[in-house]
């Protein structure tokens, strides 16, 4: 299951505004992904300054869009990846430059957060079959996969939803949708867990 693919489904469901990362957009990206001691700090810059972005246009449109919004990206995790990548000096300059710009950034009503095993996740980026993503490591990816998990495990700036994705064909089951739907809908606060077997 992913990010993007159920974010579209779940912003047609609600009828709402969708506002997607364009991680294709990033030309530092593929150099990172050949020469990330090169290009790291490029790379990581520009996603930071393309997020603020994407919610100061957000911010500004408020008049004239829905007021049910639904993101692929959450802004607060982006350290997660600068703190994989970045030499100890490079870190904190980027530091400085979050702490900036982060009071700009809304708090989520609700966040989802997609868990599944490392195996599944290496092969669907061998599935996805984007040239540059073959270079990515499997021992970056774990390091990525546990930081992911400590940083939601010690998250509660707004209701979490931590989501079984490990089946990604579930995402086209009618039924399934009509469910994770029902417990977006019910949470206002607190962690919550989404497993079903459909």
């Amino acid at each position: 299951m992913g990010k993007t693919r159920l974010a579209r489904r779940i912003c047609k469901s609600l009828g709402g505004a969708l506002m997607l990362e364009q991680s294709e957009e990033n030309p530092f990206l593929e150099k990172f992904y050949r020469r990330p001691e090169q290009h790291a700090l490029q790379t990581q810059l520009y996603f930071l300054f393309q997020r603020i972005k994407r919610l100061r246009e957000l911010h500004q449109s408020d008049l004239f869009i829905p007021s049910v919004r639904v993101s692929n990206f959450m802004f607060e995790r982006d350290p997660i990846y600068a703190r994989l990548s970045l030499t100890h000096e490079e870190y904190r300059l980027y530091e400085q430059v979050f702490q900036l710009i982060k009071t700009e950034t809304p708090v989520p009503d609700l966040v989802i957060y997609l868990q599944a095993p490392l195996d599944v996740l290496v092969s669907r980026i061998r599935r996805r079959g984007i040239l540059y993503e073959r270079n990515m490591k499997r021992e970056y990816l774990e390091q990525l996969s546990e930081s992911y998990t400590r940083f939601f495990l010690g998250y509660s700036q707004s209701p979490l939803l931590v989501v079984n994705a490990e089946n990604s064909g579930l995402q086209d089951s009618d039924e399934y949708m009509e469910r994770l739907m029902d417990e977006i809908l019910g949470i206002s606060s607190g962690r919550h867990y989404f497993n079903p077997v459909v």
